[in-house]
């Protein structure tokens, strides 16, 4: 009985290519938190189209095999390296990366890559903030230098990322437009903080948006429909994770919201982590994005 306390299931990926890599195993070892980590245990982790182009090997940077994915977890802190004063275990925490692997039982994560999790979220919502939300500020602000008044429209609005961005646009004081290939997209999209919603399925869906900007037109495109575009957006994330100063005025921001009341992620498709191969084929072959797609462990 003893031993079998110390491993937990995780999803390992040994070789690069299709959702059939994924791999679930019951015996991996749980792993230590190591000077300045913390060990969590997981309860919910998000799923990221990103995760997908690096699980195909398909991605400018590939991990060393075996791995397991996972980046966006939220659970409770379950034990604390050294140096560690933020955190203690049984704290309510989201994370923004992971050192072991999201799509576990339990998990490892540098503690300034950890925020606490208000009561105000659930832990799906929570898994939910990772990438979605530190990309979309960057987008917006980092990137796109965003001011109050400008207008912004986002394509391919209602999924994570693309809600993430209404929601920060609105808060901010711009003129949000987002489209969507649903009527149920759209209004999503209206309800995360869109001005207007359009159909990107329509032929005339871009003369349809010129009609209601009129001269002005848009200041800045929040592009989400492409995967190539998309996965060039996160690794300029993940690289820019590696600036404190960036990463902190993002953490600091979306904390705020989140407080305030306007962050609210909206959770989409479940999945218990038996499913995660079914998780990673719909994530690229869905028809149309419903919020974040989230493990649930």
């Amino acid at each position: 009985m003893t031993a079998t306390r110390n491993v937990m299931r995780a999803v390992r990926v040994f070789e690069f290519g299709g959702p059939e890599v994924l791999k679930l195993q019951s015996d991996v070892l749980i792993p230590d938190p190591k000077e300045n980590q913390v060990l969590i245990k997981v309860h919910a982790c998000g799923v990221n189209p990103v995760e997908t182009y690096i699980r195909s090997g398909n991605y400018a940077r590939k991990p060393a095999l075996p791995y397991t994915p996972g980046s966006d977890v939220a659970g409770v802190i379950e034990g604390v390296g050294e140096h560690v004063t933020a955190f203690k275990k049984g704290d309510r925490v989201f994370t923004i990366g992971t050192i072991s692997g999201g799509y576990a039982d339990y998990a490892v994560a540098a503690a300034n890559r950890v925020f606490p999790l208000s009561d105000k979220l659930d832990f799906r919502q929570g898994a939910a903030i990772g990438i979605p939300y530190f990309t979309a500020y960057r987008a917006l602000f980092q990137k796109g230098r965003a001011k109050a008044g400008e207008r912004v429209l986002v394509h391919g609005a209602s999924g994570g990322v693309g809600i993430a961005t209404c929601q920060i646009a609105r808060a901010c004081g711009l003129k949000v437009l987002g489209t969507a290939g649903t009527e149920e997209g759209m209004n999503m999209v209206l309800r995360s903080g869109a001005h207007q919603a359009f159909n990107h399925r329509e032929a005339n869906y871009i003369d349809k948006i010129k009609e209601y900007t009129g001269m002005e037109g848009v200041d800045i495109i929040i592009e989400m429909l492409s995967n190539v575009n998309l996965a060039t957006d996160l690794q300029l994330l993940s690289y820019a994770g590696r600036v404190m100063e960036e990463r902190h005025e993002c953490a600091t921001a979306l904390l705020d919201g989140i407080e305030a009341g306007w962050l609210k992620p909206v959770v989409g498709s479940e999945y218990p982590l038996e499913k995660v191969v079914t998780a990673h084929e719909d994530i690229i072959h869905s028809s149309g994005a419903r919020g974040k797609m989230v493990l649930l462990l």
